[in-house]
């Protein structure tokens, strides 16, 4: 058959080593992606462990400035059994100062509620008529706190709407 080429001994021996060669190339960019990948899968187990040991580390000092207000707070508790109320009343606002003082160190706020309600920060539970500025904040139900920029819990308000007017 004249029309079809003739693929030489030499032609086709070539032909085979480039295939090897290609074999092997596939074979050396196979092992390096199986290396990258065990790579990658061992930083992400590291990173991992090093994340639950920080935030380990972070709670248990937490922790540790929270054991003395545990502390005044059991001897408020034996204050109350004794029914010693001005030495129970005096317990209690130690344990609740020593608590504000620890939290305000860790950067919590508490959310201001003086002037205009802002959505951001407050959550109008009600709107009641009033002499104030409508849409400012006359009563604070719940103390709202933020850590750093975040809000953790919005201040719960009552809200001045429009007066009513008698006719």
């Amino acid at each position: 058959m004249p029309d079809e080429p003739q693929v030489t001994e030499e032609q086709a021996e070539e032909g085979g080593d480039e295939v090897a060669a290609l074999q092997a190339e596939r074979d050396e960019l196979f092992a390096r992606l199986q290396r990258l990948a065990a790579e990658f899968d061992n930083f992400r187990k590291r990173n991992a462990r090093e994340s639950a040991a920080l935030t380990q580390r972070a709670n248990e000092r937490l922790v540790k400035e929270l054991i003395p207000i545990l502390d005044d707070l059991g001897r408020a508790l034996e204050a109350a059994t004794e029914h010693e109320e001005a030495k129970l009343e005096d317990g209690v606002r130690l344990v609740h100062r020593s608590l504000a003082d620890v939290l305000t160190k860790e950067g919590l706020a508490e959310i201001e509620t003086h002037g205009k309600f802002d959505p951001h920060v407050h959550e109008a539970l009600l709107s009641q008529p009033s002499d104030e500025e409508e849409g400012s904040v006359i009563e604070v139900v719940q103390k709202g706190y933020k850590l750093g920029d975040k809000v953790l819990r919005p201040a719960r308000v009552v809200v001045a709407g429009p007066p009513i007017h008698d006719a």
